[in-house]
């Protein structure tokens, strides 16, 4: 289902709907400019913040009273700025559950392809500059890269075991799995869980550095290789996060087909994405999926209705859907013993 709770019943509003990338903008800028961690360390006047941030000054008065009109800031009597508490819970670097590494990583990588997606419509073909191979063998933009990932698997450890619960297990691999910010939450919330991650050999570093972070270096292992060229190691549990929606239905086939033959007798496999057709308001949803055409070559987002069947297709005896997260849908797939 698709609704839409905007009001364009009036010009004034149409034009508010069209004029919605401005504000959108502002919010990317004052996270590439880490305005929310600077503010962390206390409150600031205007020309407080245009010393610390190292800025003109220029519009800055302007840029701020934007965001405290989006109710991202505070400005008190003294006009001093402070972050407001969704900022302040999740714009700030440091803190648990912050979602601005995916803000960043989005800034970087799909706000500029919109421009292109009356190119995109036309042909059909993505509009990204970027190729991700080549962006894996920049370590700079690569950090950006899993710190976007890092931002969408946020807080979803807990519910994946939850999903799990009569499934019995030992191992678990993440297919994809980037530095391990899944699998790490995984292993803190079920100690003596034998943990993996398949991913592409650039991504070994980061998640061998991520691993020292947490105090898990030896707790977990990495597999690098090519879903597509190399065989998925063998474990209970597989999971295929925000990857199906990559590829085309043909490529999501066989990838489904591979990670039955890696799932081990009895065990399961968890995908999940921002699937079509399960939330009242699928406006967020659709937008993921016109990511994936100004990004991929054949990506979109689906159903669970067609996931479902192509699971089956693959050997699953047994698919389950519930919701995971604001957005996302889980699908279990049972293997049978």
């Amino acid at each position: 289902m698709t609704t839409t709770v905007e009001n364009v019943g009036t010009a004034a509003h149409i034009l508010q709907l069209g004029n919605r990338f401005c504000t959108a903008k502002a919010l990317l800028t004052a996270v590439r400019l880490d305005l929310f961690t600077v503010l962390d360390e206390g409150p600031a006047t205007t020309e407080g913040l245009r010393q610390r941030l190292g800025l003109h000054g220029r519009g800055l008065a302007d840029f701020l009273e934007l965001l405290t009109s989006l109710g991202l800031l505070r400005r008190d009597a003294d006009g001093r700025y402070r972050n407001a508490e969704g900022a302040d819970r999740f714009l700030v670097a440091s803190r648990p559950g912050a979602v601005g590494g995916f803000l960043r990583g989005a800034d970087i990588n799909l706000y500029p392809v919109y421009a292109d997606l009356a190119q995109a419509l036309r042909t059909g073909r993505p509009q990204g500059r970027v190729d991700y191979t080549g962006m894996l063998d920049d370590p700079v933009a690569t950090g950006h890269f899993v710190r976007m990932m890092d931002g969408l698997t946020q807080g979803l450890g807990v519910r994946l075991l939850a999903a799990l619960e009569g499934v019995e297990y030992r191992s678990v691999l993440d297919v994809g799995g980037c530095r391990g910010h899944l699998l790490g939450q995984l292993l803190a919330a079920r100690p003596g869980l034998e943990g993996h991650v398949f991913d592409l050999p650039q991504l070994e570093p980061f998640f061998h550095e991520y691993q020292a972070e947490l105090g898990r270096t030896g707790q977990a292992v990495f597999h690098p290789g090519d879903f597509f060229q190399d065989a998925l190691p063998s474990a209970d549990v597989l999971v295929l996060g925000h990857i199906l929606h990559d590829w085309d239905p043909a490529q999501r086939q066989q990838l489904l087909d591979k990670a039955y033959r890696a799932v081990n007798p009895g065990g399961a496999l968890l995908v999940y994405d921002r699937m079509l057709g399960e939330l009242p308001d699928d406006t967020e949803n659709l937008v993921a999926s016109l990511n994936m055409l100004l990004v991929t070559e054949g990506g979109a987002e689906y159903t669970v209705a067609e996931i479902g069947a192509q699971a089956r297709a693959a050997g699953f005896t047994e698919v389950t859907h519930r919701p995971l997260a604001d957005f996302d849908t889980l699908v279990l797939c049972r293997k049978a013993g």
